[in-house]
């Protein structure tokens, strides 16, 4: 492999310069999706009293079996008017507080109504359906760790727990920068030699996914005033990602350029096929990521690498990607020298994922990596996988 990086080796050097950023206090309606910064503690008891697991009676267990009459009716939201006394019941909803005297719960259903009285028929255990005061949890406990992205259960249980708001950790500001005299706006029309500009749509919706805020920069020719003024601006953000420019032809501006703006290089070149030419780079605590143009090098480049980089600014505890196992439908020849991502598709039976390679796997072929909802990743080495070989792969889309 030469002086070519793996693919973990590549990644190890760009987690260990992905730092979390800082946090912020967010209102906790306004949380879905963001990664939490710091333990989060419930304000309150959960239940904050104890309460009714049950549409039934309140009553003494000692009092049963028998027949009671019923001297109040508690619905949710409303405590009792007074203590619960010696063979009587109360009328309670799911919810509702359990009144000081009662030590159980009779379902509705278990009891035979008699004008203002009931009968019950059998004996009830001291706590039968009574939820206890803190049983969710207590007052100062954690509720959701450090690092935890939040989705709905997770808010559910803030919210109930009395929590408004969240110290999470920012998002990341992430500039995308396509270079290339080549290429046109969608919408333009085409002059002779030129391409549709896809990368930066491409990426941002990759990356805005992701959870990171985007400054898509209008793409450059290749022009090096245009790239330097394009490129210091990119730099102000937190991570800024170009697409093109990064191999070594005279045309080949984006980490020339870039070293001159100070930009550290700290790998160029990994053995992954799509995508061996990309660059990880920093300067200050701006993480700087060069993408090739070919269109699926760019995709393939911006999962292994990119993706985990925003994903450990954002403070998620696993940042790499996460592979699955499948089977596969076709076999796939090995590459002795590079770690292989081949589009395919992915479909369910009775075993399990079994996924499909597509047809038309270069690089530049966009159209039909559109087809595919999965990277399979094929370890360097020799030989091939033969149909059925279990494999990890990647999913794709949002």
């Amino acid at each position: 492999m030469g002086d070519l990086l793996t693919l973990e080796q590549a990644q190890a050097l760009v987690l260990a310069r992905a730092h979390p950023l800082a946090a912020e206090q967010v209102p906790v309606w306004d949380a879905s999706a963001r990664v939490t910064a710091e333990p989060v503690r419930a304000v309150v008891d959960l239940p904050p009293f104890r309460s009714s697991a049950m549409d039934g009676y309140a009553v003494r267990a000692v009092d049963l079996p028998g027949t009671l009459p019923v001297v109040d009716r508690i619905p949710a939201g409303r405590p009792a008017a007074r203590d619960l006394g010696a063979g009587e019941a109360m009328s309670i909803s799911t919810g509702g507080v359990v009144p000081d005297g009662a030590d159980s719960v009779v379902p509705i259903e278990y009891v035979v109504h008699r004008d203002n009285s009931i009968d019950v028929g059998e004996p009830v255990s001291a706590g039968a359906h009574v939820r206890p005061r803190g049983g969710d949890v207590a007052a100062g406990d954690v509720v959701v760790g450090a690092g935890v992205q939040l989705g709905p259960a997770q808010l559910g249980a803030l919210a109930a727990a009395g929590v408004a708001s969240v110290a999470c950790v920012r998002r990341a500001r992430v500039a995308i920068l396509a270079t290339g005299s080549e290429l046109a706006r969608p919408g333009e029309e085409l002059g002779p030699g030129q391409v549709y500009e896809a990368n930066g749509l491409m990426l941002a919706a990759a990356l805005a996914a992701a959870g990171a805020d985007i400054d898509e920069l209008p793409a450059v020719a290749d022009d090096e005033s245009a790239h330097r003024e394009a490129l210091e601006r990119g730099l102000a953000a937190d991570v800024l990602v170009t697409s093109g420019g990064v191999s070594v032809g005279p045309h080949d501006l984006v980490r020339r350029i870039e070293a001159d703006l100070g930009v550290e290089e700290v790998f160029w070149r990994v053995a992954i096929k799509p995508g061996k030419p990309v660059s990880f780079g920093v300067r200050g605590d701006t993480l700087v990521f060069g993408l090739p143009g070919n269109p699926v090098s760019s995709l393939v480049g911006c999962e292994l690498f990119v993706k985990p980089a925003l994903r450990a600014l954002h403070g998620l505890r696993d940042p790499l990607p996460r592979l699955e196992p499948g089977r596969l439908a076709s076999p796939l020849r090995r590459n002795a020298a590079r770690d292989d991502f081949v589009r395919a598709r992915a479909r369910l039976d009775r075993d399990g994922v079994v996924l499909e390679p597509l047809s038309g796997q270069e690089s530049h072929m966009i159209v039909h990596a559109a087809a595919a909802d999965a990277l399979v990743h094929v370890p360097r080495g020799d030989g091939e996988l033969v149909a059925g070989s279990i494999v990890a792969w990647l999913r794709l889309g949002l």
